[in-house]
């Protein structure tokens, strides 16, 4: 099974909840915790399945970054001339 850095499988039949949750960005709160910054639910009924689900989620860890802790932003070069 291929590793998924950031998505964790939800299966809860007692409230009928089926999907994917994705955490990604985990930062450091005042109280000495860490948290996610980024969450969100990709859930199978609302993308048309398991599988499209879990590519959502996929996309959805890529746009912010891989997974890596870190939001993916665009950097300034600075050149000397």
């Amino acid at each position: 099974m291929k590793k998924r850095r950031g998505i964790s499988r939800i299966e809860q039949p007692s409230t009928r909840t089926f999907g994917w949750f994705v955490r990604v960005g985990f930062r450091k709160r005042r109280d000495g915790t860490y948290g996610p910054q980024h969450r969100r639910f990709f859930g199978d009924v609302t993308h048309g399945g398991k599988r499209r689900a879990l590519q959502a989620a996929q996309a959805y860890v890529a746009k912010l970054g891989g997974g890596r802790g870190r939001v993916k932003r665009t950097r300034k070069v600075r050149t000397a001339s």
